[in-house]
């Protein structure tokens, strides 16, 4: 999103770890008296992308913005409940460059924790940002493994995932497993998220991970969702923020809808969703198939909101697990907010919401 780093193509989210505090490492990493660094031609996100899977579960470092997103609603044996969070970033700084020292930056690895304890009513998070290094932070397709520091997600069998993330007020070990296979977003390859060529980006998901494992030393068992997203622009002229939901119905359906909006108070018209059925086939859904109204707020964030698919139905109410889920960079700028939510109307369920440009705007434009 944003200024020298490339938006998060609808809905989400590297800026949202104190980008002015990167890009300084970014342009101090070599020493003292070091050179700018060059303007690099990064690859577009373009319509005709042929996925292919395992190779596009990791990394592409031929793009700027790449990260790999994890959410999740879990119970431990006593019915309490807890949302989680793991996410990991990767930040081009330059391409192909030539260097003999490991500590050379190519990429910035960023990660971001977040628990969600319904039964304590506490929200805790945490941050971290890493050069690669020497083995320090990383993506790697022939390790089948995402890292920064002691926070991991290393692949399985079957696109089976374990998660684990030790941070000051919390810790995870989770097994995650899909019931269905990768969904692909957006139309001919892309997700779609402003007007001209490259403004979008290639969004595969694993819209139900069954989760089994530990939070806190407690067992705990439920459902994750996993966005992974690589490309290479900002945002679009006018685009002030976004609202992004993941639901996950009882009926073993699954959305995923983005709503984009713009300083002039309207929905951008490349705001767009996703509709998995039970079976795991996904239809795309343009702006004008459904509608996100807010309601109640919790300081300046719609915390609840009415969400309507009509030509599938759907007609739910999305209320926050906590009010008070929103995230304040360590580094500064403008927080967001993005939380454990149920959903209750037509259907029940779960899910996660973000929500980001209400604090001040999208930063780094």
């Amino acid at each position: 999103m944003r200024a020298v780093v490339a938006r998060r193509p609808v809905f989400r989210r590297i800026w949202r770890l104190g980008l002015p505090s990167v890009l300084l490492l970014a342009w101090t990493a070599a020493g003292p008296g070091a050179p700018p660094l060059p303007e690099i031609s990064w690859k577009q996100a373009l319509p005709g992308y042929v996925y292919q899977f395992p190779r596009d579960h990791f990394e592409h470092q031929e793009f700027r913005t790449e990260w790999w997103y994890y959410t999740g609603n879990v119970v431990d044996a006593r019915g309490q409940r807890f949302g989680f969070e793991l996410v990991f970033f990767r930040q081009g700084v330059a391409r192909g460059a030539e260097s003999r020292s490991a500590w050379a930056v190519r990429d910035l690895y960023l990660a971001h924790a977040a628990l969600t304890d319904a039964a304590g009513r506490k929200f805790s998070y945490q941050e971290r940002v890493n050069r690669a290094g020497p083995g320090l932070a990383g993506a790697s397709r022939i390790g089948k493994r995402v890292w920064n520091g002691n926070w991991s997600l290393q692949w399985g069998p079957k696109d089976s995932q374990v998660m684990d993330a030790v941070a000051d007020e919390f810790r995870f070990h989770l097994e995650l497993e899909p019931e269905t296979g990768p969904v692909i977003h957006g139309e001919n390859g892309v997700s779609q998220k402003a007007e001209g060529a490259g403004m979008a980006s290639h969004y595969v998901s694993f819209p139900r991970l069954k989760v089994r494992g530990e939070i806190n030393s407690g067992t705990v068992t439920g459902q994750a969702w996993m966005d992974h997203e690589w490309f290479s622009n900002r945002l679009g002229e006018g685009q002030t923020g976004w609202d992004w939901f993941s639901v996950q119905l009882d009926n073993h359906t699954e959305l995923m809808l983005g709503q984009l909006r713009r300083s002039d108070g309207t929905v951008d018209p490349h705001s767009s969703g996703t509709f998995i059925d039970a079976a795991g086939r996904a239809r795309h859904l343009r702006n004008t198939e459904f509608t996100l109204t807010p309601g109640a707020r919790f300081g300046k964030y719609p915390v609840e909101w009415r969400v309507r698919v009509p030509s599938l139905g759907v007609d739910l109410n999305c209320r926050p697990v906590l009010k008070d889920q929103q995230l304040k960079p360590a580094a500064g700028g403008p927080g967001y907010w993005e939380g454990a939510v149920d959903y209750s109307g037509t259907h029940k369920g779960a899910g996660y919401l973000e929500m980001t440009g209400y604090d001040g705007g999208v930063p780094l434009r």
